[in-house]
């Protein structure tokens, strides 16, 4: 039986007992005959901050790049500045072991509500392909005369021919093993940012020449909101920027249900990945078993995905949609039903007894 070292970073608030299920959920998994799972855990977030003074050591970055994958919580303290957190060890991990996209799967799951009319899941099965390392989070800009009535801040957008050209392809190659529709959208705004999108467009032109399988569309990023809106049915995967991906993933996942079900990766296809529920800390109901933990074992079975688990990856999707379908009234904390831990359970009862779905 194959054995996987995993990172686990349960993190702030909630994302410990999040966390707490999702390793529930592989430990079933293996039970029920899948691979194991050596877990390696790493406390950073705002706690070892306060206590420690340290946000993300070289030594932990080290053994992070040793493991098969990482499982992050959330990150984000009500005691420490917004931005330090996320700057300082979220970005840094992202930059540090080059998780140069982030994958959001937009999937509308039978049984969860969407707050758009008339659509169900046959409509709401997309994917976002954001590139995760450059655009306006490179965090290249700065202060002139802060603080005085002249301030000027710029923040600039970096984008490289080499991180566009590996992000879209990248979002080809996983369009093609999709094979659903084999559309790649590109999200972009060409009629005001002309110069990196100029680059965007020339380069998503040009890959697209060594996919002809692939139908390739564009459109602006204030007209992708609108048709996510009314039309999700359109899209098959959309390849963007950090910053309009940034935004319309969030938007992605109210669509299909709430930041509760919604996971996403920070993909190295040739190295160590990360995988998180992208709802964050939700310090509020820390400790109240309320939040719902199905983001981050939705997480959990993008890893065994990418880890190229195919059958325990299925498993556990399928104890998810069970869940979704049968027992939980509601994706948002506290109106599920169910406690954060029971839902855990409903999870590992599924994989059990998977005939029962």
């Amino acid at each position: 039986m194959k054995a996987y070292n995993i990172g686990v970073i349960p993190g702030d608030g909630t994302g410990p007992e999040v966390i707490a299920e999702a390793v529930k959920a592989l430990k079933a998994i293996t039970d029920a005959g899948g691979p194991e799972f050596n877990l390696v855990y790493h406390d950073l977030g705002g706690d070892r901050y306060l206590k420690k003074g340290e946000l993300l050591p070289e030594w932990v970055l080290r053994e992070l790049r040793q493991m098969d994958a990482v499982l992050l919580g959330a990150l984000g303290h009500p005691e420490v500045k917004p931005g330090i957190l996320e700057r300082e060890v979220l970005l840094k991990l992202r930059f540090e072991l080059d998780l140069y996209i982030n994958l959001r799967p937009i999937v509308l799951f039978p049984g969860v509500y969407t707050p758009i009319k008339d659509k169900g899941p046959e409509d709401i099965d997309f994917v976002v392909v954001r590139e995760n390392t450059e655009g306006l989070y490179a965090g290249s800009g700065g202060f002139l005369r802060k603080g005085t009535p002249d301030e000027i801040a710029i923040q600039e957008s970096v984008n490289t021919r080499r991180g566009v050209e590996r992000c879209i392809r990248f979002a080809f190659d996983y369009c093609r093993r999709r094979n659903r529709r084999k559309k790649l959208t590109l999200c972009g705004k060409t009629n005001v940012l002309t110069y990196a999108f100029d680059l965007w467009e020339r380069v998503f032109r040009e890959v697209g020449r060594d996919y002809p399988d692939i139908e390739l569309d564009y459109a602006h990023v204030d007209a992708i909101c609108m048709w996510m809106v009314k039309n999700p049915e359109y899209f098959d995967v959309i390849v963007t920027d950090n910053m309009f991906g940034d935004i319309i993933t969030d938007l992605g996942a109210m669509i299909q249900g709430g930041m509760g079900i919604a996971a996403g990766g920070n993909v190295n296809p040739k190295a160590v990945s990360m995988f998180e529920p992208i709802s964050g800390s939700a310090p509020k109901y820390t400790g109240l078993n309320k939040i719902n933990p199905l983001a981050a074992i939705c997480a959990a079975q993008m890893m065994l995905d990418h880890l190229g688990e195919a059958s325990a990856a299925s498993m556990l999707l399928e104890a998810v949609k069970a869940v979704v379908k049968n027992d939980v009234r509601s994706m948002d904390a506290g109106k599920m039903g169910y406690g954060t831990r029971e839902v855990g359970d409903l999870v590992v009862k599924y994989i059990v007894e998977p005939m029962t779905t």
